[in-house]
């Protein structure tokens, strides 16, 4: 029988291989997990806890604003970016020694050490050249922001990495990309004062969302002050007066600022780990391929979390980690379902969806109803403010069955949490007629749109 260091490894210190890590050795394992930068990953560290923290400071400028509406004088205001930063920088801090902390309690050993696979069940440790085995090894390294070498200039613009700690808050800013990453610093940056261009190859931005979702987010941003540019594309990047940039467009725009981020997608961080020296098969993208239990062409090696680019976030490799418990250290074989995941957009307004979109129903099923709601929320009766709420549910007609849900609006977020539950429990839409409303709220309009706004049969509005 052959003798290994470890029962498992983990490369990765982030969401998806801490948990896989922690539980391992919580159940008796000898468990070793090596993280290159910080423990936390992506999310806490440069993602999803600090974007979020920052949304929250970024809201504060309309807060203000919205105040007096309800009979509050709110004096001279200013905001300090290097506070923010400090403050962000205690909070992930924390967090990321409660992540040690738990590992170091289930009996892990930890490396703060970049580790590469040396062969089928070796591992260097580069910090120090030590190689360890083990019987079990996970690939939980993430990913990160794709970096466009091929645009000319690139290496002058920053990316979601570096927003974060900028030694100085840029009086403007043009942000490439149209997908949530972009939108969101979008939104958080206008917030926090900064002058803001969004510019995007497609015809709308957010293109896998349903399209009532895109088309009011993109009115409110406008209609708020941040300039959108669709179907247009940065070719140039220079270097502009007094350490700002000069950014040429396809359309031949020529826009001067102070910061250029790169927003254009990411890509899985598996450069240099090793994976042929292992027997690790990746696509073209450079994403590990796994079978549906999370396994690698590899005996004895798997992947998780964005590193296999099945779906990138972070509630997905938690989920992938437990699945990969289950299965090899509980006998009992569970794949990780990746249907009707629910998700957010933490722009402001916010975005929350689960399911088909209107389009997709359309394309799918031959008979779809959709019902609509859009409204001015309560709170912007007294503070003057035009922006909408907009809430759909997309149901099939053949049973009845709820495929799809989305909103547009303060809390979208916290609602499309409870609209997966729903849908994940294969609720009808007859469940929510005949679920009592709460009021006054928002959410309560979920409930109250008995009638269909239109139906679609055949891919045909009728």
């Amino acid at each position: 029988m052959t003798s290994y260091d470890y029962d498992l490894f983990v490369i990765g210190g982030g969401s998806g291989g801490v948990r896989s890590g922690r539980v391992a050795a919580s159940l008796g394992k000898k468990v070793g997990i090596a993280e290159e930068f910080r423990y936390g990953g992506t999310c806490v560290i440069r993602g999803c806890v600090p974007k979020k923290l920052y949304v929250y400071a970024s809201m504060f400028s309309t807060d203000f604003q919205d105040a007096e509406g309800f009979g509050w004088t709110v004096g001279e205001t200013s905001f300090d970016w290097h506070k923010l930063v400090a403050a962000k920088e205690t909070e992930i801090t924390r967090l990321e020694g409660l992540y040690q902390k738990g590992l170091a309690n289930a009996g892990a050993d930890i490396f703060h050490s970049r580790a590469e696979l040396v062969g089928p069940n070796s591992i260097k440790l580069l910090s120090t050249g030590q190689i360890v085995t083990a019987e079990r090894i996970v690939i939980a390294v993430g990913g990160r922001p794709s970096p466009h070498d091929a645009l000319p200039g690139s290496a002058l613009a920053i990316t979601s990495n570096e927003v974060f700690d900028l030694p100085e808050l840029p009086r403007s800013i043009l942000i490439a990309g149209g997908g949530y990453i972009a939108v969101e610093f979008a939104n958080i940056l206008h917030g926090l004062g900064v002058e803001t261009t969004l510019i995007y190859r497609g015809k709308e931005i957010l293109s896998r969302f349903d399209r009532d979702m895109r088309q009011g987010l993109h009115k409110a941003m406008v209609d708020k002050g941040i300039r959108i540019l669709c179907e247009d594309i940065i070719e140039t990047i220079s270097d502009g007066e007094h350490g700002g940039r000069q950014v040429t467009t396809l359309k031949g725009e020529i826009l001067t600022v102070d910061q250029v981020m790169l927003a254009l997608g990411r890509v899985p961080n598996t450069q240099g780990l090793g994976l042929d020296a292992a027997g690790v098969k990746t696509d073209h993208q450079g994403a590990i391929i796994v079978d549906a239990f999370s396994r690698t062409s590899a005996p004895g090696i798997y992947a998780l979390g964005d590193v296999t680019n099945r779906v990138q976030l972070t509630p997905v490799a938690i989920h992938e980690a437990m699945c990969f418990i289950e299965t090899e250290y509980k006998g009992n074989p569970t794949s990780p379902d990746h249907d009707l995941i629910a998700t957010a957009v933490f722009s402001q307004p916010e975005i929350g969806t689960v399911g088909l979109s209107e389009d997709e129903a359309a394309q799918t099923l031959g008979d779809v109803e959709i019902y609509r709601t859009e409204f001015r929320p309560m709170r912007a009766t007294l503070s003057g403010r035009s922006e909408k709420t907009i809430m759909k549910l997309v149901v099939n007609a053949a049973d009845r069955k709820v495929v799809g849900a989305h909103v547009l609006g303060p809390s979208a977020g916290e609602m499309a949490q409870l609209l997966g539950i729903s849908l994940k429990a294969g609720v009808t839409k007859d469940d929510f007629d005949r679920t009592m409303a709460v009021h006054p709220t928002a959410s309560e309009e979920l409930v109250t749109m008995y009638a269909p706004s239109y139906r679609i049969r055949n891919g045909e509005r009728v």
